[in-house]
């Protein structure tokens, strides 16, 4: 009956949550984990209580490696008790006195805008050549995911306005925008693409970024082509994807933007998401004090001495 009830949810989860497959997968496997250990303990997921749910998450505890895996287990797995009660199927769930476990949020690595610079410096006029050069500067300029970038169709830009619509998780659009480089990078790309089409006798193909062959390029390639594009930058960080989106805000931060404007451009659900950026933004904000605070931009008499607040009082060590 369980199963049934899995099934069931995980439809929900898909039709009326509209969440994305690769979501919905993952709740599929922590769930069908989750009844798999129930059965090997010969346990009633359905009558299940609190110290038995206790004692689940103690078995993922040892097998665990990340916190963040072990909230995510429990996250599916709270979700699909909720759904039980909600429906009437249960009167209550077992893992409602179940805390989900304290975990460090890394920081995401990201770019400064000097390695940027030559991360976007792409020779060349071929085909593959342009397109890459637009992959990165639509990453860049507007920090979509790389799923939603490879998602741009022709007809999802606007060149008047300079933006995009782009199809985010959980099946939400929004709008972003392309600087002036994009917009050139695209512009220049786009008579090569056609041409190159025409050959493959694929004109009427709708994606804005394509592969060899003609297609729609796909996630695993975009990232593949980062990959290697990086590889002249003089940096120790491991670029991904991702990182393009983390330089973004961090970036668009640094220039003064409204923390709710980045949220909404970046499509998070929740603030606090995009609060994790915050921490790059001090030298701004430093600045902004400067600036607004009667006191900001006192310094020590002695014209000689260093800045006080870049290094502060040496007697005291602040």
């Amino acid at each position: 009956m369980m199963q049934s009830q899995l099934e069931q949810y995980l439809a929900y989860l898909r039709s009326v949550r509209n969440l994305s497959v690769s979501t919905v997968r993952a709740y599929r496997a922590d769930l069908s984990a989750f009844l798999d250990w129930t059965a090997q303990e010969s346990l009633d997921p359905a009558a299940l209580s609190l110290q038995e749910a206790r004692a689940y998450v103690a078995h993922l505890t040892r097998y665990q490696a990340a916190a963040s895996s072990l909230n995510r287990a429990l996250s599916a797995i709270k979700g699909f008790y909720r759904h039980l009660v909600r429906t009437g199927r249960l009167d209550v769930s077992p893992f409602d006195g179940v805390r989900t476990q304290p975990s460090r949020r890394r920081l995401p690595e990201f770019l400064f805008e000097q390695e940027m610079e030559q991360v976007l410096r792409i020779e060349g006029n071929g085909i593959l050549d342009l397109r890459d050069r637009v992959l990165l500067e639509i990453l860049y300029s507007s920090g979509t995911r790389i799923s939603e970038c490879v998602g741009i169709n022709l007809t999802d830009i606007d060149y008047k306005c300079g933006s995009v619509v782009v199809h985010g998780k959980g099946r939400k659009d929004r709008v972003v925008f392309l600087g002036r480089p994009a917009l050139e990078a695209i512009r220049e790309y786009l008579p090569i693409r056609e041409a190159f089409l025409r050959r493959k006798g694929l004109a009427a193909e709708r994606a804005l970024l394509i592969n060899g062959r003609g297609g729609r390029l796909s996630a695993r390639g975009a990232a593949g082509i980062v990959e290697k594009r990086v590889t002249h930058v003089e940096s120790a960080k491991h670029v991904t994807p991702h990182t393009f989106r983390h330089s973004f805000a961090t970036h668009v931060l640094e220039h003064g933007a409204d923390i709710r404007i980045v949220q909404e451009l970046l499509g998070h659900s929740s603030l606090s998401t995009t609060q994790i950026y915050t921490h790059m933004g001090l030298g701004a904000l430093r600045k902004i004090y400067a600036q607004a605070h009667p006191h900001g931009s006192m310094r020590r008499h002695d014209e000689k001495k260093e800045d006080v607040w870049e290094h502060g009082n040496e007697s005291t060590g602040t």
